[in-house]
């Protein structure tokens, strides 16, 4: 492979130094702010996504700018920072089972109000997509349903709030959904799609960190959606954020989770009830 094809310049070309010591201050300054835990082999992703941040503040050096980061803790560049090293990587009715299975709580449920929750929405699909299984649950534009949907990334929020999305993110849904969900763009909008008003109307975002001491979010929720996002905390974080989880369910509750994710080591706080589906354990305390 030719250097022009190599995904980042090696070290002794590239604009900005960046040392072992920078890239284990951005590990553990990640970490105590979102509780992702970035593995060795993420030093070229780290690199490329935070020289950005570098060359927007007109900075050369990465230990100023971390420096700058840790005299300021309550700073607007923090934000900046968790946005550029958060990854979102999601779709319309991801791992589709879930959505057949919500489709059969809602449709068993007598009715609402009920309150469902994405708490890692990234940029609409899932909320978007659990509020078309409500509405098709319920027969209806207007299910008795309110839809939360949290991300600790505001970027993305900011995306999902506008419910606008290329035509190519919907090409995998059928015609009948397309049609009924979705606006499809002309003019200086071809290409494009607008998610139904109805559905933004079910839906409120709202910025917020999984690593927060609580959660002001009204619960208990008939059903939460954490899905493929728990791989990137280590099994402490796991089990903190699992345990303000379980506050926000009944023993009625489903907890969606991804899946490549395992809860064995927290039995004591959620039990498999399905195929990544868990409840809470009867034994787990609720706020």
């Amino acid at each position: 492979m030719s250097a022009t094809h190599l995904p980042h310049p090696p070290t002794d070309q590239r604009e900005f130094p960046f040392s072992d010591r920078d890239f284990r201050r951005v590990c553990q300054m990640i970490h105590a702010r979102a509780g992702i835990a970035l593995a060795p082999g993420k030093r070229d992703m780290v690199y490329g996504r935070l020289s950005r941040r570098l060359r927007a503040l007109g900075m050369s050096d990465f230990g100023h700018y971390l420096d700058q980061l840790d005299a300021h803790p309550d700073g607007e560049e923090w934000q900046a920072f968790t946005n550029a090293l958060t990854t979102n990587l999601t779709a319309f009715f991801r791992e589709p089972h879930h959505f057949e299975r919500l489709h059969a709580q809602l449709a068993e449920s007598g009715g609402g109000p009920l309150k469902l929750w994405s708490c890692a929405a990234s940029t609409g699909e899932e909320p978007y997509s659990i509020a078309i299984t409500a509405c098709e649950a319920f027969g209806t534009l207007t299910p008795p349903v309110r839809i939360l949907a949290t991300d600790i990334d505001t970027q993305v929020l900011a995306t999902a709030q506008r419910g606008v999305y290329p035509l190519e993110r919907i090409s995998g849904l059928d015609e009948e959904t397309r049609r009924r969900y979705f606006k499809r763009g002309t003019g200086p909008n071809e290409g494009r799609c607008r998610v139904h008003p109805a559905l933004q109307a079910l839906v409120d975002f709202r910025p917020l960190n999984l690593l927060d001491a609580r959660y002001d979010v009204g619960g208990p929720f008939a059903a939460i959606f954490c899905r493929n996002v728990m791989i990137y905390f280590d099994k402490p974080t796991q089990r903190d954020i699992l345990s303000r989880l379980v506050t926000q369910m009944d023993t009625t509750s489903l907890l969606y989770t991804g899946h490549s994710e395992n809860y064995l080591h927290a039995a004591d706080l959620i039990q498999p009830c399905g195929r990544t589906l868990y409840r809470r354990n009867p034994s787990a305390a609720r706020a």
